[in-house]
């Protein structure tokens, strides 16, 4: 058994999560403006957003909110009148965005309503020379044997937009220019255990991460275990609005599933898989409310955790996923992961890119090693990632 660190705070002025507060979320509101010719209201409630986020406290959503209630309940109740560098990091962030969402007007009647401000940003990507490389890599894949191709689809979701397919295959192996092996941990052959070909898993739920360069080796992996029979149904979990400037939506799966769709080769032809698998019930795209909640999934509602229990395996993507998986906590990285994922319904793995301090599982020779080569950058730098699993 182990002592239940302090959560993450971002009250230290140099540590990365103090950054995100105060210089990572006042650039974002500039990108936001600048995507869009928001109107003096919505300027003026994004200058309001600016000033509370950096100088301010935290304030309760306005009366007329939908979901006014829910986030009292999550947290606005407790946090209302503290600095925002005072209350756990992972909240204060998602609750930065959900402020961020009223200031644009998202859920307000009017032109602005159920706009994705990060959609510009989200299509140029999509249309990027990077997704053409990636998506023409698929090609040379083809050719390749049914480990190899396992290994690179899955190296592909665990890394997102690193799209360079002999990356893919060589990733494990390789090193990062300190010396040191990109994946900190790799589960990979007890995931596959999971899936096994010869006896097709019944169902996959994949809760994913960010959208564009990201989803689609996402949406990938899934038409790959489904064409190879690894798997019988497959649900994929999004966010049901617009969350941490990239994260997937509904709309964001059908925009990457036309890009497929529109490529040629091998792409096309995923792309023809995925959209046979939606419309027969293979495949199914769930977006719940708890998905953009700023909590860890220890504390999951019964309906979300009965849709997340008959899966044979849940793969949870993503940075954030793993930081509400083990819980925001300065956990000394040899904590196990098995037992601060105990919470969760059913078997469970993470495909994490390293990009904020949180991680466990760690063997001891492995985290001196990063540490002594990198110092605590490994941890924040996104040329780390980790394959872990719990049965």
């Amino acid at each position: 058994m182990h002592d239940t660190p302090p959560v993450i705070l971002g009250d230290e002025p140099g540590s990365f999560p103090h950054s995100v507060l105060t210089e990572r979320h006042p650039a974002i509101i500039r990108q936001v403006r600048e995507a869009f010719p928001y109107g003096p209201e919505r300027q003026a409630a994004l200058d309001a957003l600016l000033d509370d986020c950096t100088k301010g406290v935290i304030e309760p959503l306005p009366a007329d909110a939908h979901d006014r209630d829910r986030w009292q309940e999550w947290g606005t109740a407790a946090y209302s009148g503290r600095p925002w560098t005072d209350v756990p990091w992972l909240w204060a962030e998602s609750y930065f965005y959900r402020r961020l969402l009223d200031a644009v007007g998202f859920f307000t009647p009017g032109a602005w309503q159920g706009i994705d401000p990060f959609r510009p940003a989200k299509l140029a990507e999509l249309d990027s020379a990077e997704t053409d490389e990636e998506l023409a890599a698929l090609d040379e894949l083809a050719g390749r044997s049914e480990a190899e191709q396992d290994r690179a689809l899955l190296h592909g979701s665990l890394w997102g937009n690193r799209a360079d397919l002999g990356f893919r295959l060589s990733a494990a192996d390789g090193t990062t220019p300190e010396g040191t092996p990109p994946l900190v941990a790799d589960d990979s052959a007890a995931l596959w255990s999971l899936m096994p070909p010869a006896a097709p898993a019944p169902l996959l739920c994949l809760v994913a991460d960010n959208a564009g360069r990201e989803l689609i080796p996402d949406l990938l992996l899934i038409a790959h275990l489904l064409t190879r029979r690894r798997i019988q149904r497959a649900v994929l979990q999004v966010k049901p609005y617009p969350y941490f400037v990239s994260d997937a939506t509904p709309a964001d799966v059908l925009d990457s599933l036309r890009r497929l769709r529109s490529a040629p080769g091998s792409a096309r032809a995923y792309g023809d898989a995925l959209w046979a698998a939606l419309t027969d019930g293979r495949l199914t795209v769930r977006a719940h409310p708890f998905s953009c909640a700023p909590l860890p999934y220890e504390r999951m509602p019964d309906d979300f955790r009965a849709e997340l229990t008959p899966a044979t395996l849940t793969v949870l993507k993503g940075d954030l996923n793993y930081r509400r998986l083990v819980g925001d906590r300065r956990w000394p990285p040899t904590t196990a992961f098995a037992d601060v994922t105990a919470c969760f319904p059913g078997p469970v793995a993470a495909l994490r890119t390293l990009k904020s301090e949180v991680i466990t599982g760690l063997r001891a020779g492995t985290e001196a090693a990063l540490t002594a080569a990198e110092d605590q950058r490994w941890r924040t730098s996104g040329t780390h990632a980790l394959i872990q699993v719990r049965r």
